[in-house]
């Protein structure tokens, strides 16, 4: 095991989760993968967020320090909300932010800080927190705020949230050591802020190998609802806002003609509710929606698929890519992709491994899939191996974790010796 010195990092995520508490993990894998290399994480994250599966048992006390899989975490106590679109989770947001300024003493000093918030204003007590402790800061954007609430959701650029959040991800970019992306062209837009003096990596989300070559089977209930001798075209994944899932419905709608192809979703967000009831009302018999189940239980999920669906609303944000993490779910579970999305990085197109489609057009995506379902078998799954392959050879959290560990302390790692 390789040891660097000053090896602390704290990972500030207020949506940080767990394989047992629930989305997201991405910080937890990276997490996994620093400590085979000998260097500590201590992710600080909130008590509640919508994505949680099961919430810690923080109580009353104003934090919880509790280790998960050896990984140290802190979780701040906040406020609970309804769902995305509650405007509590804006006021949780600040109530997270201002209490990363008074962190419990017992947490070990880091020598880096990776702030990844959701909330933009948390690189500001970052940045302060850096500097008490003399550590490197790393600005990771997820997202990019406040262009999503722009973009989706019709607001201003006067709006004074919008505007606290806008000066906040600026003041990140001029001022962290180093700035991280799950979206590839993130620089473009850094730029277009009048902003040229960083330095910039894309880190992409991916695939935690030790889970996905033992995943759970899949629980009875769910696998009960999927006919085992149709055609299935999936989805599995967040039902929100610009996940494109209006169009698979069209598109379901398109072909409720065809006895042999079925449309599977599985998931929770915030439009599913609207979605059930535009089935209901179209009359659809051949598309259903199931509940979201664990993360280990995925593939097995994806196994009873024959076509994975994963698609984006038009809009013009996605210029700056995009790293969805069921992208990753799918090439691994060597299931051709049927992708709609007119932006730059379509990963689908560079492995080869489906159909992209650059319009939101139900009749072609219609096509699409009926291309997929005329295609012999061994064919179909010569397309599903391309997609494996590639996210084997770029999108491994073993591989993104090197590349992180390499931005932090400026050497290349060797190859690990068993």
């Amino acid at each position: 095991m390789k040891k660097f010195n000053n090896n602390t990092i704290w990972i500030i995520n207020d949506y940080a989760g767990s394989p047992f508490h629930g989305m997201t993990h991405r910080h937890y894998y990276m997490a996994k993968e620093m400590k085979k290399e000998g260097i500590k994480s201590i992710i600080i994250s909130a008590s509640y967020s919508h994505f949680m599966i099961n919430e810690p048992r923080i109580g009353e006390r104003p934090y919880l320090h509790e280790k998960v899989d050896m990984i140290d975490y802190f979780w701040l106590k906040v406020l609970k909300y309804k769902d995305s679109r509650d405007k509590k989770r804006v006021l949780k947001w600040f109530q997270f932010t201002y209490k990363l300024l008074f962190l419990p003493k017992e947490i070990e000093k880091p020598s880096t800080i990776l702030c990844s918030g959701s909330a933009p204003m948390l690189v500001l007590p970052s940045y302060f927190l850096a500097k008490r402790y003399g550590a490197k800061l790393i600005f990771e954007i997820r997202d990019i705020w406040p262009l999503t609430l722009m973009n989706f959701k019709n607001y201003s650029k006067y709006n004074p949230l919008i505007y606290i959040m806008q000066k906040s991800v600026n003041f990140g970019f001029r001022h962290a050591d180093e700035i991280i992306s799950v979206l590839p062209y993130t620089n473009e837009y850094i730029k277009e802020q009048g902003i040229y003096n960083f330095k910039f990596s894309y880190l992409p989300n991916g695939i935690f190998l030790d889970e996905m070559k033992n995943p759970l089977p899949l629980n009875q209930e769910t696998k009960s609802k999927i006919p085992n001798e149709k055609f299935i075209v999936g989805y599995a994944g967040a039902m929100g806002m610009g996940d494109g899932m209006d169009l698979l419905i069209d598109t379901a709608n398109k072909l409720k003609d065809n006895k042999d192809i079925y449309f599977i979703l599985v998931g929770k967000g915030s439009e599913k509710e609207r979605l059930k009831k535009r089935i209901v009302d179209l009359k659809l018999e051949n598309i259903s929606i199931l509940d979201a189940i664990p993360k280990k239980e995925v593939q097995s999920l994806l196994a009873l698929f024959d076509v994975c669906y994963i698609g984006w609303d038009d809009n013009e944000m996605y210029k700056y890519g995009i790293s969805a993490n069921k992208i990753f779910d799918y090439m691994y579970a060597s299931k051709p992709i049927v992708h709609v999305y007119n932006g730059q990085g379509d990963l689908i197109k560079e492995a080869k491994c489906g159909i992209s489609i650059n319009q939101q057009n139900p009749e072609l995506v219609a096509n699409a899939i009926v291309e997929l379902y005329k295609t012999p078998l061994e064919k179909r799954e010569a397309i599903g191996e391309r997609g494996k392959l590639f996210v084997l050879n770029n999108h491994t959290y073993k591989s993104i974790t090197k590349k992180f560990i390499e931005i932090i302390y400026k050497k290349k790692l060797q190859p690990q010796t068993t």
